[in-house]
């Protein structure tokens, strides 16, 4: 993976941590070529890990990355500012310090609508749900301001029902 940092829930007391996440210059050029952009000049994140019950974890993210982006009919820069609170409830369903061997699950409590991920081993990557929220957050069709899609004179000009394409490939009598 790209940009990864494992922390030990096992190791958090009932008051608490802040985990500062900051990707570096080697991990931000992978990070945007896999998800097709020109730069990624920041990403980071600020975690607050509680720690809900003996097996339950609330963790709350605050991300920021600055991105540019390559506008979809120019094909020059786009600049953009992500900013985005997320929280992750994680439920640890194994029996010791050893991974299970099920894979995990992501649960949805139907009375609440909140999801709660199962994890099957206390050692979490905290920048996981870092690169999934920023790939969510970025723009899908980047447009520069002011920027349109110009079809030039001779498709203006043309009928724009799909019969009329067809006619043209019908022979001539």
């Amino acid at each position: 993976m790209s940009f990864s940092r494992s922390y030990n829930l096992a190791r958090l007391g009932n008051t608490g941590d802040t985990v500062r996440l900051e990707a570096d210059a080697d991990e931000r050029a992978v990070i945007a070529a896999e998800a097709g952009a020109l730069a990624l000049e920041s990403l980071a994140a600020s975690v607050v890990l509680k720690k809900e019950g003996a097996a339950t974890f609330l963790l709350s993210y605050t991300l920021e990355a600055e991105v540019a982006q390559a506008c979809v009919v120019s094909l020059e820069p786009v600049p953009a500012r992500i900013e985005r609170s997320f929280r992750r409830e994680l439920h640890f369903r194994g029996t010791g310090w050893h991974a299970a061997e099920t894979p995990s699950t992501l649960v949805i409590s139907p009375d609440e609508g909140d999801e709660v991920e199962e994890i099957d081993s206390l050692h979490f990557d905290l920048a996981a749900p870092v690169l999934e929220e920023f790939l969510l957050a970025l723009e899908p069709y980047p447009r520069r301001p002011g920027v349109e899609f110009d079809l030039g004179e001779e498709a203006k000009a043309r009928p724009e029902s799909p019969f009329a394409a067809l006619k043209s490939l019908k022979p001539s009598k």
